[in-house]
C-alpha cells in the first residue's frame, strides 16, 4: 500500500510539473511584418563585434541581400585582435573602433552605445555578429516596430551544426520561457526583458530611454534594457526568429558555450518574474525528478515503478522535442537524450553562480567582466 501511495504521489508531481512546460511555451509569434515599411525610413544597423572575423561575412552578406536597404551598417570593433575590422571594411560596413571601455561598464553595452551615438538612421537595429538575416527580415523588423512601438526584440532561430551545440538545449528553453512573452497568457503580460541578439527601436525612443548607457553596469544588458523601456511606459514585444533571423550559438567551441552561459545565467535568473521563475524551476525539477526516478526504477527492488517511468520519460522527451523544434533545428536525439543537456545546464548554472557570487566576475572573450551593483545574483 505504501508503495502504491508513493507511486501516485510521484506520478502526480511529474505530471503537474510537465504541464507547466506547456504553460510557459504556449505560443511563439513570428515577426512577419505588418504592412508596408514606412517611407522614408532610414535604418542604421549596429553590430558590436569582438573577434568576429569568421562570423561577420555571413551576416554582412545577408544584410546586402535585403530588399529594404539599410542607410548604413556600422560595425563597432570592440578591441578585436583578429581581422574583424578589415573584414567588415572589405564588405562595405562603416567600421568604428570603440574607445577603451570606461569604468562602470560591462558586457557589450559600450560597443552598442558607441555605435548608436554615431548612427544617422531613424530606426536602430542592433544585431549580434553571429546572427544571419533571412530575405525580408529588415522590412519585417521595421514594419513590426512601427506597429508595436517601443522596443522590438527577436530571438534568432538556432542553427545547430555540431553535436556540442545541442548541449545548449535547456538553456535556450529557459531563456525563451524567462522573458514570459510566450506563455499561455500571451500579451496580457509584458515581457521582463528582450533578446540582445536582435533589438529594434526608433532612435528617439532609444535615446529617451537612455539607451545602453542606462544599463551600462549590467552583465545581462538585454534584460535590463527591456526593464528600462517598460519602466518608462514604453512597450516591449518579443518574437521568435523563424523566417527572419537565425544564429549559431557559440560556434567557436564548447569552451565559448560554457563561458557564454556562465556570463548570463546566474545574473539573468534574477531578472525573471518570481512567479515565472517558480514555474521554470518546477519544470526543471520535474524533468530532473523524471530522470532520477527512471534511473532508480532500473533497480530490481524498484521495478514496480518502471512502467510508469517509461511513460513519463517519453512524455518529457516528447515535450522537449516540441519545444526545441520551435526554437531551432535540434534533432530528435537531443530530446530523447534530454538528461544530457539537462545535467549540463545544472553544472554550468552552478559554475555561473560561483563565478558571480564568489568571484564577482566572469570571463568572456578574453576579458574579465566584473559584476556591478546593478546586477543581482540568484543562488539557485
Amino acid at each position: 500500500m505504501l508503495a502504491v501511495a508513493f507511486g501516485v504521489f510521484l506520478a502526480l508531481q511529474q505530471a503537474v510539473f510537465w504541464l507547466f512546460g506547456f504553460f510557459l511555451f504556449w505560443r511563439i509569434p513570428r515577426c512577419r511584418g505588418r504592412g508596408v515599411v514606412p517611407h522614408p525610413t532610414r535604418i542604421s544597423v549596429i553590430i558590436p563585434a569582438r573577434n568576429e572575423e569568421h562570423n561577420l561575412p555571413v551576416l554582412l552578406r545577408s544584410l546586402a541581400a535585403q530588399e529594404c536597404v539599410p542607410e548604413e551598417i556600422i560595425v563597432v570593433d570592440d578591441g578585436s585582435d583578429d581581422g574583424t575590422a578589415a573584414v567588415a571594411a572589405r564588405l562595405g560596413a562603416r567600421v568604428i573602433a570603440a574607445e577603451p571601455m570606461p569604468d562602470g561598464w560591462v558586457g557589450k553595452s559600450w560597443a552598442c552605445w558607441t555605435g548608436a551615438r554615431a548612427a544617422n538612421g531613424d530606426l536602430l537595429v542592433f544585431l549580434d555578429a553571429d546572427t544571419v538575416l533571412a530575405a525580408g527580415a529588415l522590412a519585417a523588423f521595421a514594419s513590426t516596430q512601427r506597429a508595436d512601438g517601443g522596443l522590438v526584440s527577436v530571438m534568432p532561430r538556432l542553427a545547430i551544426r555540431r553535436p556540442y551545440e545541442a548541449l545548449a538545449a535547456v538553456f535556450n528553453i529557459v531563456v525563451m520561457a524567462g522573458v514570459n512573452a510566450f506563455s499561455l497568457l500571451g500579451r496580457r503580460l509584458p515581457p521582463t526583458g528582450c533578446f540582445g541578439a536582435c533589438v529594434v527601436s526608433r532612435r528617439e525612443e532609444y535615446f529617451a530611454a537612455g539607451g545602453h548607457v542606462a544599463v551600462k553596469g549590467h552583465i545581462a544588458e538585454d534584460f535590463a534594457l527591456g526593464r528600462r523601456y517598460r519602466a518608462l511606459g514604453m512597450p516591449v514585444t518579443c518574437y521568435g526568429g523563424r523566417g527572419t533571423a537565425s544564429v549559431r550559438m557559440y560556434p567557436d567551441g564548447l569552451r565559448s558555450l560554457v563561458e557564454g552561459f556562465t556570463k548570463n545565467m546566474a545574473v539573468g535568473a534574477s531578472d525573471i518574474r518570481k512567479d515565472f521563475k517558480a514555474l521554470i524551476v518546477a519544470w526543471i525539477a520535474g524533468a530532473t525528478l523524471c530522470v532520477i526516478a527512471s534511473l532508480a526504477s532500473l533497480i530490481p527492488e524498484l521495478a514496480i515503478y518502471r512502467p510508469m517511468q517509461i511513460v513519463f520519460y517519453a512524455l518529457y522527451a516528447a515535450q522537449v522535442y516540441w519545444m526545441l523544434r520551435r526554437i531551432g533545428n535540434f534533432g530528435p536525439f537531443t530530446a530523447l537524450l534530454f538528461p544530457v543537456p539537462l545535467a549540463f545546464f545544472h553544472l554550468v548554472y552552478l559554475r555561473s553562480v560561483h563565478s558571480i557570487r564568489r568571484r564577482n566576475c566572469v570571463t568572456w572573450k578574453g576579458r574579465v567582466i566584473r559584476s556591478s551593483l546593478g546586477d543581482k545574483v540568484e543562488a539557485g
